[in-house]
């Protein structure tokens, strides 16, 4: 995958935004269960109210609470709270307005640093004020070293001490105060602001609303940006993929169209269609997983990690056992299911094969009435893929229930150990809820990675294929610095001491191949089946590169020259005349779409197919199916003639490309091409005598080595082979001998 991740570059933009937003969504999905926390605690346990830092106090209350405090504390208390001794100045807060001094937060105001002081100071001046039975235990408990007179409570005894006894007495009851459950001290400076809050005036049940319906619709706010983050991320990463989908598949094209015969040979046809399809296909949905999931999973998995261990850090340890409870079954599962993913794309590469040779050789299966076997061997290649995929996708399905089995498992331990905490004093519901949910992101953002290694070897098998057609270096390739054709021996074609072999051959195909082809004359090649006769001519274009020897064409070495430039000087027809579907005129003008119309119709009329043409109801423009199969044989063969000439190279090549051509069409075809392309040069390769009897140069191949060269008549005086060739097709009175 890695090897692929180059071409990626002009999508990091993308990529960076993609990550910036799902920053954006994870810090908004890590903020839901706090907001959640805070309406349970604070909004329903809590009525409205924060902390025990007040928004606004009576001045007698405050100093109730300064008997309370540490000398330093105090301080630290007066300098975050001002005085109003003229409170109607104030207006309303929280809907009420007061006719009493009172103190309000400083402009500098520090709500942690002020907090748990006025929380400790509102538990003790409760408890002292209280006269229960408790009261009484704890008030014994903290000043039982002080003798008080009898009938006279800690606050009263507090109020009449001077500052350094008080603060003596303070420092004693602090130290039992310290080891106190702070969901405890919170509780009960909630009920004394209440308390103070309903002295004052102001409604508590309406701030409790406002207090809930301001959470909620912060949440819905949070809500909305999560889900447009998750929208505009979800499309950036499917452009991204799509795109990277497209260049891959432009990439693999381009490359495949740049193969010669030989890196044909190694992949074949039905491998590079899945390869450009069914692969690049796997990496795109990869790649959408790749920005959505794996991006976002360590973001909120962190996150979340983070929040469980600012909320309640006494249960990380079940976060701990859903770790390994989740690992060991994946692993279990990707131990079975890992080898039948790498065996998935080999299997589609094979189905692929059979179904292709299956319709392409239709009509051979029909004639030889072998459908039951094409079918077992259908069957046999759609059955091995099913059931691989049925294997893959049942374990993957097990996992599922498994995992929300796990889930639910930890939320029953972490309720069931949250409870504990609730009844000791050291947990709120709130804080327990969120922790639940910080879990299950945890535990889903492990499950979100899961899901993308379960994706990752199957596509990891992919980008392997698709990287081996892209670094594939062509056999056939252009010289860094292309020599230029010599214009003063343009057309000629020279073969000097040409031998090939293929590359995993071990015998040579051809061997010591020496003539000139001129231009103005016609250069016929025959021979048995197997002696060489279209490798020869296949050497000229560079579909293949010789083994020894060299091949000129306008006097340059064709490994010289660009291909480019070498091809445009040739019109080749091959053996099976290949049409593209779209009209008889888009096919004329294949090679060059500025051809004109004059001389597309005078290659149609050269190649004897103007007649043919005419009838049709549309002319030029009558439509053409893919492969040419709407038209016969022998008229998809002058079309593929016809397209050579339109482009009037100045080197024609016909490889047994008359054999679907009656004996008259033939006749009359070769009348034509010699006389309308007279200053070209012609290379035909044929098996009947009388297609290339009046050619000016005969070459008789004979197991790739030549057994002759000359006209039709010194031929048959002077080698056997082609004598014997003649003698097979015709009487010696036709063959004029």
């Amino acid at each position: 995958m890695l090897k692929l991740a180059k071409y990626l570059k002009k999508s990091l933009g993308a990529i960076l935004a993609i990550f910036v937003l799902l920053v954006v969504q994870a810090f908004c999905d890590l903020s839901l269960p706090s907001y959640t926390s805070d309406i349970v605690n604070v909004g329903i346990q809590q009525g409205g109210v924060q902390d025990a830092a007040p928004d606004v106090i009576s001045k007698a209350s405050m100093d109730s609470l300064f008997l309370f405090m540490r000398e330093e504390d105090a301080k630290t208390v007066q300098q975050n709270y001002v005085l109003h001794e003229n409170p109607q100045e104030l207006g309303e807060i929280h809907g009420a307005a007061f006719q009493i001094p009172v103190y309000i937060p400083a402009q500098n105001f520090d709500r942690e640093a002020v907090e748990p002081i006025l929380g400790k100071a509102m538990l003790l001046s409760s408890l002292f004020g209280e006269g229960s039975a408790e009261t009484a235990a704890l008030q014994e408990q903290m000043t039982g070293a002080l003798q008080l007179p009898e009938g006279m409570n800690p606050s009263q005894a507090l109020a009449m001490m001077d500052d350094s006894a008080r603060q003596a007495m303070l420092e004693t009851i602090y130290e039992n105060l310290d080891a106190a459950p702070e969901s405890l001290i919170t509780q009960s400076a909630v009920v004394y602001v209440k308390n103070e809050y309903a002295s004052l005036g102001i409604d508590t049940n309406a701030m409790q609303t406002q207090y809930i319906l301001l959470s909620g619709a912060k949440m819905l706010g949070v809500t909305l940006l999560s889900m447009a983050s998750t929208i505009v991320t979800c499309l950036l990463a499917a452009r991204v993929a799509a795109s990277f989908g497209r260049d891959l598949r432009g990439r693999v094209f381009r490359k495949v169209l740049s193969f010669s015969n030989t890196e044909m040979d190694r992949f074949s046809t039905a491998s590079l269609i899945t390869r450009s399809t069914n692969d690049i296909q796997q990496i795109q949905l990869l790649m959408v997983m790749l920005l959505r999931i794996l991006l976002y999973a360590p973001i909120i998995g962190i996150g979340g990690i983070f929040k469980v261990f600012r909320t309640n850090s006494s249960m990380a340890w079940i976060i701990a056992v859903a770790f390994a409870a989740i690992l060991t079954i994946v692993l279990v599962l990707f131990g079975v299911a890992m080898p039948r993913f790498k065996k998935m794309q080999k299997l589609i590469d094979k189905l692929n094969l059979v179904t292709r040779e299956i319709l392409t050789g239709l009509p051979v299966i029909r004639a030889f009435g072998t459908h039951k076997h094409e079918e077992e061997r259908f069957d046999d290649a759609n059955t091995a893929l099913t059931k691989t995929n049925l294997f893959v996708n049942r374990t993957m399905a097990l996992m599922m229930p498994v995992m929300m089995l796990v889930m639910n498992l930890i939320s029953v331990l972490i309720v069931w150990n949250g409870a504990h905490g609730i009844d000791a004093g050291t947990m709120q519901v709130g804080d327990m809820m969120a922790f639940i949910q910080y879990t299950m992101q945890i535990i889903m953002a492990f499950l979100m990675i899961t899901m993308f290694s379960i994706m990752l070897p199957r596509a990891s098998v992919s980008a392997h294929r698709i990287h081996e057609v892209l670094e594939t270096q062509p056999s056939i390739h252009d010289p860094q610095q292309p020599a230029a054709f010599d214009e003063s021996k343009k057309g000629v074609v020279e073969f000097r001491h040409v031998s090939f072999r293929y590359p995993d051959g071990e015998e040579n195909i051809l061997t010591d191949i020496d003539f000139t082809a001129l231009p103005g004359q016609t250069t016929a090649i025959i021979g048995s089946t197997g002696s060489g006769k279209s490798t020869l001519v296949n050497l000229i274009p560079r579909f293949f590169d010789v083994t020894e020897g060299e091949i000129l064409v306008d006097g340059r070495d064709i490994r010289s020259v660009s291909q480019r430039e070498l091809r445009d000087r040739i019109g080749y027809v091959p053996q099976k005349g290949v049409l593209f579907s779209g009209t008889i005129e888009t096919n004329l003008k294949y090679g060059d779409k500025d051809i004109s119309d004059a001389d597309m119709e005078r290659a149609a009329d050269i190649a004897q197919a103007a007649g043919f043409i005419s009838e049709k109801e549309d002319g030029y423009q009558s439509e053409i199916s893919q492969g040419g199969t709407n038209v016969s044989g022998g008229q998809r063969q002058r079309l593929s003639i016809a397209r050579a000439i339109a482009g009037n190279p100045e080197i024609y090549i016909f490889d047994d490309s008359f054999s679907a051509l009656d004996y008259q069409t033939d006749r009359a075809l070769r009348a034509a091409l010699k006389e309308k392309t007279g200053g070209s040069t012609v290379i035909i390769v044929a098996q009947r005598i009388s297609t290339i009897s009046h050619a000016d140069q005969i070459i008789v191949l004979d197991e790739g080595k030549v057994a002759g060269i000359g006209t039709h008549q010194e031929l048959l005086k002077t080698c056997e082979v082609y004598r014997q060739i003649g003698l097979s097709q015709m009487s010696e009175e036709e063959l004029g001998a």
